[in-house]
């Protein structure tokens, strides 16, 4: 592995978080990192709810039942969709624009020592409803995940899963 690419190698979903305060500067920094992702024609479809409130974090939680985490995470986001902006109103260009979005903010994140964990919400329907209720959100904004946001307790260590099968050079 490069070792100037260890900021993505060291990248790994983190579960499990020390009781410590995420500043609100180093949120901004992941906000400023999401919003300097690629989006089709500039649309820039996104929204990012910023969540430290225990309660929401834990309703986050019982919505989604892979996100235990939350419940001891100290910061969390939403990231959702506004599918009027979206190239062409296609919901899977916002896709692709919000998840370039969230994959710089959990890279961001783990080159600020911050361990994150990205919660799926999109397609799922009762996950999508249970978002949109815990939020309030307007009919056009799709909730896509969550993100677990705090201090890891237990840093994983840097791993690859590159596999030369999966690579084709010119042709299958």
């Amino acid at each position: 592995m490069n070792q100037q690419l260890d900021f993505i190698f060291s990248r790994r979903s983190v579960r499990k978080y020390e009781n410590r305060e995420v500043p609100d500067h180093m949120l901004q920094d992941l906000l400023e990192a999401a919003m300097a992702a690629p989006s089709a024609v500039a649309k820039d479809p996104w929204h990012f709810i910023v969540v430290k409130a225990r309660k929401t974090m834990d309703n986050m939680a019982d919505v989604l039942p892979h996100g235990q985490m939350l419940r001891q995470a100290t910061a969390a986001m939403v990231v959702c969709g506004d599918i009027t902006r979206a190239h062409t109103e296609h919901e899977s260009y916002m896709l692709q624009d919000l998840s370039a979005a969230v994959e710089n903010i959990l890279l961001a994140a783990n080159a600020l020592g911050l361990g994150t964990c990205w919660l799926g919400v999109h397609p799922r329907p009762e996950r999508m409803e249970g978002i949109k209720r815990l939020f309030n959100l307007p009919d056009s904004i799709i909730p896509m995940c969550g993100i677990a946001i705090g201090w890891p307790k237990d840093p994983p260590a840097a791993r690859t899963r590159f596999s030369p099968d999966k690579v084709h050079w010119e042709k299958w």
